[in-house]
C-alpha cells in the first residue's frame, strides 16, 4: 500500500498539471525516463528530488502526502482568495460549499 502511494501520487498530480512524464523529468534536469521510472516503481527519488518534484507542481511535501487533498493546487489557489473576503464574504461562501457537499 505505501509503496505505491508516492508513484500513485506523483502520476495524478502530474497528469493534473497536464505535463507528461518526460516533460516534467527533463525539466527537472534529469533522463527523460526518470518521472516514468519513479510511476513504475522501477526507482524512487531521492529526498531532493522529492523536493525539487514538489516544488514542480506547485506543491508543499505536506499537500504531496495528503491523501484527501485530490487537487492541492487549486485548493492554494482558492485558499489565496478566500483570505482577500472580508467575513460576511467568506461566510457566504463557506455556506455555498457546505450545500454543495449535502448534494452529493
Amino acid at each position: 500500500m505505501y509503496e505505491d502511494f508516492l508513484p500513485e501520487r506523483l502520476a495524478k498530480l502530474r497528469t493534473q498539471k497536464g505535463v507528461s512524464a518526460r516533460d516534467m523529468s527533463l525539466s527537472l534536469g534529469q533522463a527523460n525516463n526518470y518521472i516514468n521510472n519513479i510511476e513504475n516503481k522501477k526507482a524512487l527519488p531521492s529526498m531532493q528530488a522529492f523536493f525539487y518534484i514538489c516544488e514542480y507542481l506547485d506543491v508543499t511535501p505536506q499537500e504531496f502526502f495528503d491523501e484527501g487533498n485530490a487537487h492541492p493546487e487549486a485548493l492554494q489557489a482558492f485558499i489565496a482568495e478566500a483570505k482577500k473576503l472580508d467575513s460576511q464574504s467568506l461566510e457566504y461562501i463557506l455556506g455555498i460549499m457546505k450545500k454543495l457537499n449535502d448534494t452529493k
